[in-house]
């Protein structure tokens, strides 16, 4: 259900390693998210460094939400980025184990073409 990988890079440089790889794949990026900025903001003490970024590949997005406009709920596909052990942990959810909560009938070769393409988005940003 999970997809995670680990690098000893520091975890910036795997977040900006992780936009270029996504733009080469025809994914953009949607947004990133410091939990440890925002819950500071919210007056809570967070010391790991934790990001949280959004991509999305439009065309894929769209052949889901066509037929499917409740699976909006768990996009644009969000990747993590976090300090473990003096390493950063890079982590999704596989798109294959999200379709099969919806049980959208259809959408098992786009969940699959979408996970290859975040794992290897994934790999490059580690490397």
């Amino acid at each position: 259900m999970l997809y995670q990988l680990k690098t000893r890079k520091k975890i910036l440089d795997v977040a900006r390693d992780l936009e270029a790889a996504a733009q080469r794949h025809k994914f953009g990026i949607m947004g990133v998210i410091d939990l440890r900025a925002k819950m500071q903001e919210k007056g809570v003490a967070y010391d790991r460094d934790c990001l949280i970024v959004e991509v999305c590949n439009p065309q894929q997005a769209k052949k889901v939400l066509e037929n499917h406009p409740e699976i909006s709920t768990v996009l644009p596909c969000r990747i993590s980025l976090y300090a473990e052990g003096g390493e950063v942990v890079v982590a999704t959810i596989k798109p294959t184990a999200m379709m099969e909560m919806f049980r959208a009938a259809g959408l098992d070769e786009t969940a699959r073409d979408v996970e290859r393409t975040l794992t290897v988005i994934m790999e490059e940003a580690c490397r």
